[in-house]
């Protein structure tokens, strides 16, 4: 059996002694994109916000479809890989599971959408809901209203969304590294198509700095965002002072807690914040379930479901032709743009974790497992949310048209059974499952300076505090800094996307390689 060690060093692109923090090219790049992001920031605040601004609004335009047509492709093409004979073949060359069901399932929970799911799980549907999408034609804060509001939040965060990160791009990364011996980076999913010249030319680390760029850019977001939303909601519950002395701590915890669950590894702390986080969530699932609008929410799943399935392919297709540039660009295109700038340190975070796992339960657990379980958790907080909005209860009309999802979370938390006490206990799992983004992604980016899935754990820390730093400076500055560098992960997903483009066949390809080789299939 190729062991993970033999196969990465076996790599013509081991890492060197030099390389203890990651490849030169790809440490010069992400430091100087922190650096210049920072000092610019500093400097020249509103150009780089209206340089950023200008390439979101392009990028949003001109490329939204292009992100569309790549996430229904890999869903699509995924689930055929998921339903052939290769589905049977296992990753890793393990003839068992490394890691249990349960914290395998709950590390991706936890991992691939649950910062930002927490995030905009209270506050999307009820927007949808006093603003109706352009694929429906509802009025707006209507009974009528309430199942297109959870469908388009369904599609934001559904199965799109699921199987770009952890799908196809895992199986090549999964392939490459444990069966071919090649290094766990994101350079590594260019190999079946230009061969050992990526590996080992400076192209290669470019490749790896843009995907560690985009991740750097999409966690800093809601690192800083949630010290934003933690004092605020401190200084309401229980009136400490909201202030940047008191994001700053709450900053200074959440990256202690982060950094040592990086530090001690995968089967320790990144699985314990992981299961913490999943039991406390089906804890608070529990209890809105049965102390609130129970047969409310229990009808709005069923109709938003339905109409999430019969309205799918108009969602996942509309374009700026048909739908307002404004609500292209702060929805679909900026959370599909946003998964594909994830996607490669994800998956090489899905082929660590799953590795023994067949490839049709590894697909169907992150395609289809996962989405259904954050359509639920949707249903229950945006959908209580709804319920309150409906009933009058509550009126979150202006605080979400001026995208204040912090405000919304508090809003709805609040009125929940239990008060003060789900409010705190929101905050707490956001808090926790924010830290899991932040642990899982200093590990994923210190594999990628390893090329291989036991990186030092010095290093897992040193990219746990440049983030934390980071988040730090821009919050100095307020949070619409931080709104900015949220932005540019939209720019990032311009290399990203075709970085992970050639997985639509290599995926399919690796897949078939792997069950081949265990003779699954002639």
């Amino acid at each position: 059996m190729t062991t993970l060690s033999s196969a990465a060093s076996g790599s013509s692109a081991a890492p060197s002694r030099w390389h203890h923090l990651g490849d030169p090219v790809v440490l010069i790049l992400t430091m100087g994109f922190i650096i210049a992001f920072i000092g610019f920031s500093l400097a020249e605040p509103q150009w780089v916000a209206t340089q950023i601004g200008e390439g979101f609004a392009w990028t949003a335009k001109n490329l939204g479809s292009f992100f569309q047509l790549l996430l229904l492709l890999t869903f699509f093409i995924a689930m055929g890989v998921a339903l052939s004979q290769a589905g049977a073949a296992r990753l890793g060359d393990l003839a068992k599971p490394e890691i249990g069901t349960f914290r395998w399932l709950a590390m991706i929970l936890c991992t691939l959408l649950a910062g930002g799911g927490v995030f905009f799980a209270a506050g999307e549907p009820v927007y949808h809901f006093v603003v109706t999408p352009p694929v429906f034609d509802t009025e707006a804060a209507t009974a009528e209203a309430v199942a297109p509001a959870l469908a388009q939040s369904f599609m934001h965060w559904g199965l799109l969304a699921w199987a770009v990160l952890g799908s196809l791009t895992s199986l090549v990364l999964a392939h490459a590294h444990y069966v071919q011996g090649k290094p766990l980076q994101p350079r590594t999913l260019l190999y079946p198509v230009f061969g050992e010249r990526i590996l080992t030319s400076w192209v290669g680390g470019v490749v790896d700095a843009l995907c560690v760029i985009a991740v750097v850019a999409g966690t800093v977001g809601p690192i800083g965002f949630l010290a934003t939303q933690m004092s605020f909601g401190l200084h309401e519950l229980f009136g400490f002072a909201d202030s940047y002395g008191a994001q700053l701590v709450i900053l200074a915890i959440l990256a202690g807690v982060y950094m040592t669950s990086a530090m001690s590894g995968i089967h320790r702390g990144i699985q314990f914040l992981s299961r913490f986080n999943v039991v406390l969530a089906l804890v608070i699932a529990t209890v809105i379930f049965i102390f609130g609008p129970t047969l409310f929410l229990t009808n709005s799943y069923l109709s938003g479901m339905g109409e999430y399935m019969t309205s799918f392919f108009d969602m996942a297709t509309v374009t700026s032709e048909t739908a307002p540039d404004w609500w292209m660009k702060w929805w679909t295109v900026f959370f599909f743009a946003w998964f594909i700038g994830y996607t490669p340190l994800m998956s090489i975070f899905v082929a660590r974790i799953s590795r023994g796992r067949t490839i049709r339960e590894t697909i169907l657990a992150i395609s289809l497992l996962a989405p259904i379980a954050t359509t639920i958790w949707f249903t229950l907080l945006g959908g209580s949310g709804v319920f309150f909005q409906l009933s009058g209860a509550i009126d979150l009309t202006e605080a979400l048209n001026a995208f204040s999802f912090d405000v919304a979370t508090l809003t709805v938390a609040q009125a929940l059974p239990g008060g003060t006490f789900m409010a705190a206990a929101i905050l707490l799992l956001t808090t926790i499952f924010v830290a899991t983004t932040g642990d899982s992604m200093s590990y994923a980016i210190a594999m990628v300076g390893a090329g291989h899935d036991e990186p030092h754990y010095l290093v897992r820390t040193f990219w746990g505090a440049a983030m934390a730093i980071m988040a730090a400076i821009l919050l100095y500055m307020g949070s619409g800094q931080i709104g900015v560098l949220q932005q540019f992960i939209v720019l990032t997903a311009i290399p990203v996307s075709l970085i992970i483009l050639p997985s639509l066949w290599t995926g399919p390809r690796a897949a078939y390689a792997m069950a081949r080789a265990q003779g699954l299939v002639k």
